[in-house]
């Protein structure tokens, strides 16, 4: 169906009337609200809540629109979530002329989104971080272990994944200490104690968990896109060289934890259907429990930018969510194959999103090949790992049909490591 806006939009902006995306806001007259986003303006949910723009919309919770995160919103249930959306973009519809002709209403009910504080959506009680990318898995197996066998025997057969800590999750865009810990030179006989010098960002998407489920529960891969809410961008910032004297055999731990990004907007699945397309064929065949038809990933545009300290920026990365090997709905289904509960709220990461070209690898591991292959900014300057001051801004969008949904951006700031002394 064709919508149009009676709201001027720019055609590439990311909150077309198509999308319609939920996070929360602040700003000098209001603590926290639920908003969407229309252009470059947000809407204030509570505003046509109490100005019954709402009132053939059943809302049990009177209260929803003034919580500090999405989760009460998204425990509304999809039927009800849906319904607002809807009601949303008729309200805007060029044919609709309700919330168009009440202009007392507009200052209060649209603000520009320069002029507000975004922030974070959710109240994550859990996050997974996945390692879906065949590409992502094979340049680092390529790396770090045996080219000829870059993939470990189990990736193929199972979403590898680690659980990541929802402490230092934060919204974008802020700033974070460079991390100290413990690395291991290669000519040292013993570990050294101090800041990470192999700083990366890790191109990522993830999904909000929109339905609740208890201990024991198994989500079918066929069932699991009925408890996805939506989409996010997101950052697994990473310490390579922490990661590699730490990660056997456990994993990663101090060298993720410090510190990941993620967008400030919920992208729904409603307004991601049209972009499903057909998933790369899985070889051998999963187990039963992952055999998801038809298979299918999102295409979602991704970009990642290199800003310096001098402000110039850097196109250094275009990839797709549509190279992933292992879907949202079979991530889901393995995570709770064994019982595990999940929350509305919770995350689910895609790791690293790589594509089979150099220039859509989703890290600065890859991009510059664990730092032989320097990468030449747009100001000269040259970059192996990130270093203090530099900022990774993260784009996403997915387009069809003139129809465009975007993200927004993921951004973040390097800031010096703290001066620690024992």
């Amino acid at each position: 169906m064709s919508l149009t806006s009676w709201k001027k939009i720019s055609p590439h902006s990311d909150f077309s009337i198509y999308n319609i995306p939920f996070g929360i806001y602040s700003d000098a007259e209001v603590k926290h609200r639920v908003c969407s986003a229309i252009g470059d303006e947000i809407i204030d949910l509570q505003e046509l809540y109490q100005n019954g723009f709402f009132k053939n919309i059943p809302i049990e919770n009177t209260s929803v629109f003034e919580q500090r995160y999405l989760n009460d919103f998204i425990d509304l249930g999809k039927l009800t979530t849906s319904a607002i959306r809807r009601r949303i973009q008729e309200l805007l519809s060029d044919a609709n002329t309700e919330l168009q002709s009440a202009h007392h209403l507009h200052s209060k009910i649209f603000k520009s989104i320069d002029k507000v504080k975004l922030l974070l959506p959710l109240r994550i009680g859990d996050y997974t971080d996945f390692y879906s990318s065949e590409y992502h898995a094979t340049n680092v197996g390529k790396m770090f272990r045996d080219p000829n066998n870059a993939l470990l025997p189990n990736w193929k057969h199972l979403p590898v994944g680690y659980h990541g800590r929802s402490s230092s999750i934060f919204v974008s865009p802020h700033s974070f200490y460079r991390p100290n810990g413990q690395t291991k030179p290669a000519d040292a006989e013993k570990p050294i104690f101090g800041p990470s010098k192999l700083l990366d960002f890790e191109l990522e998407t993830a999904f909000v968990i929109g339905k609740a489920t208890q201990q024991g529960d198994v989500i079918p891969v066929q069932q699991a896109r009925e408890y996805i809410f939506g989409m996010l961008l997101f950052n697994d910032w990473s310490a390579r060289d922490i990661q590699t004297w730490e990660y056997q055999p456990l994993g990663p731990f101090l060298a993720k934890n410090f510190a990941s990004t993620i967008s400030p907007w919920v992208v729904t699945m409603d307004a991601l259907a049209p972009f499903y397309i057909d998933a790369p064929p899985q070889n051998p065949e999963p187990l039963p429990y992952l055999r998801q038809k038809p298979l299918q990933n999102m295409d979602i545009q991704l970009e990642v930018y290199l800003r310096i300290p001098d402000g110039s920026e850097t196109l250094i990365c275009q990839s797709n969510t549509k190279y992933l090997y292992w879907t949202m709905e079979q991530q889901l289904a393995h995570h709770t194959i064994n019982g595990c509960p999940v929350n509305i709220g919770d995350l689910m990461a895609s790791g690293t999103i790589s594509g089979p070209e150099p220039h859509q690898f989703g890290s600065m591991l890859e991009l510059t090949w664990k730092g032989t292959k320097p990468l030449r900014l747009n100001n000269g300057e040259e970059r192996k790992f990130l270093q203090d001051g530099d900022t990774i801004i993260i784009k996403g969008f997915a387009e069809k049909d003139n129809i465009r949904v975007g993200f927004g951006t993921c951004e973040a700031t390097v800031l010096p490591a703290k001066n620690l002394s024992f």
